[in-house]
C-alpha cells in the first residue's frame, strides 16, 4: 500500500484513494462530500465512461429513436436540431438507458446479441476509464493545484478485472498510485439494495460468463424463449445473484488495500472524519 500506517496517511500532503464496492453504499456520497470541501478532486469513472467512451453510442441511440418520428427526422436530416445526453455525476440515466435490458422488444427489451454488444462496449469503456485515473491525478495537480484525489469507481469494477491475478493491469495501475478502499456492506445492506432494486430495476453491467449462465438458467426455469422474456423480471431475478457473485471479487480486491464498513461510512460528516476512518482502516489491517 502507498501509505504504511494511519499516521503516514494523516500526514500525507497528497491523499489518493479509489473507492469501490456495491452501488448504494456511499462511494459517491463520500466523493461529493470531499469535493465540496475544495481540496479534493473527484474523478467519477461512470461519468468518464458515459462522456468520453460511450457518449457517441448514447447520442446515436437517441438519434435512432428520433429518426422514427417524422417531425424530428426532418430536423435531424437538415442539421436543425442537436441531440446529446446530459450526464452528470449524480444522473447517469443516459448511460444505463443505453445499456438497456434483454428480453421482449414489445416490453422495451433488447435482443440478447445486441444487449451483449452493449455490455462489451461498457466493459472496454470501464477498463479504459479506470486506466485514465493517473491522467486525471496529474491534471488535478498540474492544472488545478488540488492536492487530494478520490476515484469514485462504478459497482462493476470487480467484473472488469481479475482480482486473483497479481499482475492484472488495471488493479496494478490503481494500486501503484492510490489506496484501494472497499466499502463493505452487511447482509442487511444487501437485502435493502435488493428491495430497492426490485421497486425500480435498472440496467447494469455483468461479467460475460455470469450473464450467459444467468440468461440460460432464467429461461430454463421459466420455460421461455429469448423474445418472450420480461426484461424487468429477468434483471430482478439476476440482481441478487449478481451481488452474491461480486462479493468475493470485492473481497479479493480488498487484499490490495483496506476495508471500511458501510456503517462507518454512514457516520462520516467531514473530510476530517474521512481521514480518521481511513487511518483506522490502515492501522486495523497492519
Amino acid at each position: 500500500m502507498i501509505y504504511r500506517s494511519g499516521s503516514d496517511w494523516l500526514g500525507a500532503s497528497a491523499k489518493r484513494v479509489v473507492l469501490f464496492g456495491m452501488s448504494g453504499l456511499g462511494k459517491t456520497f463520500l466523493a461529493n462530500m470531499l469535493r465540496e470541501a475544495g481540496d479534493w478532486f473527484h474523478y467519477s469513472v461512470d461519468y468518464r465512461i458515459g462522456t468520453r467512451y460511450m457518449g457517441e453510442f448514447i447520442a446515436d441511440n437517441f438519434k435512432r429513436e428520433a429518426m422514427k418520428v417524422p417531425f424530428l427526422r426532418e430536423l435531424l436530416l437538415s442539421d436543425s436540431v442537436y441531440i446529446a445526453s446530459n450526464i452528470t455525476f449524480d444522473n447517469l440515466a443516459p448511460l444505463s438507458t443505453y445499456l438497456g435490458k434483454p428480453g421482449s422488444p414489445s416490453r422495451g427489451g433488447l435482443p440478447f446479441d445486441e444487449y451483449c454488444l452493449r455490455q462489451n462496449q461498457h466493459r472496454r469503456a470501464e477498463m479504459a476509464a479506470l486506466l485514465d485515473t493517473r491522467h486525471f491525478m496529474d491534471r488535478a495537480r498540474d492544472i488545478y493545484a488540488i492536492p487530494h484525489f478520490v476515484c469514485d469507481s462504478g459497482g462493476s469494477i470487480c467484473e472488469v478485472v481479475d482480482p486473483d491475478d497479481p499482475a492484472d493491469p488495471v488493479l496494478s495501475a490503481l494500486e501503484r498510485d492510490l489506496l484501494m478502499v472497499w466499502i463493505k456492506g452487511s447482509d442487511a445492506h444487501t437485502a435493502e439494495l435488493v428491495r430497492r432494486f426490485d421497486r425500480a430495476p435498472k440496467p447494469m453491467y455483468y461479467q460475460p460468463q455470469f450473464l450467459e449462465k444467468a440468461w440460460i438458467a432464467y429461461r430454463v426455469e421459466k420455460g421461455l424463449d429469448g423474445d418472450e422474456v420480461n426484461p424487468d423480471d429477468f434483471i430482478r431475478w439476476t440482481y441478487a445473484r449478481a451481488l452474491a457473485h461480486r462479493q468475493p471479487r470485492y473481497q479479493a480486491m480488498a487484499r490490495r488495500g483496506v476495508t471500511v464498513l458501510a456503517e462507518e461510512v454512514a457516520e462520516v460528516r467531514s473530510p476530517a472524519d474521512f481521514d480518521a476512518l481511513i487511518a483506522r482502516a490502515i492501522d486495523r489491517k497492519e
